[in-house]
């Protein structure tokens, strides 16, 4: 019994999968990048999206951890679409 309740308490505690994006300015930054591959960039415009990374009293911006400034969030949406759109199917 109380290994599982060690391992479920590891399971809450684990970090986000995500690592912050230091040093981009923009979603479509993210898209652009030569050495992030598929998956990663995917996580990181996700979380960038994600309710988590909104703004207080803007809810249409998205600031995530390591970005400089707040983007509409209309602005990571269309970088996930053109990640998207730039996949092989």
């Amino acid at each position: 019994m109380t290994m599982l309740v060690a391992s479920e308490t590891a399971k809450r505690a684990a970090p986000w999968p995500c690592r912050p994006a230091v040093g981009f300015l923009h979603p479509l930054e993210v898209v652009k990048d030569g050495d992030l591959d598929l998956r990663a960039k995917r996580e990181i415009l996700a979380a960038w999206a994600s309710d988590a990374s909104a703004v207080e009293d803007r809810p249409t911006h998205r600031w995530l951890l390591g970005t400089s400034a707040p983007v509409p969030v209309s602005e990571v949406l269309a970088a996930l679409r053109r990640l998207d759109a730039a996949s092989p199917s």
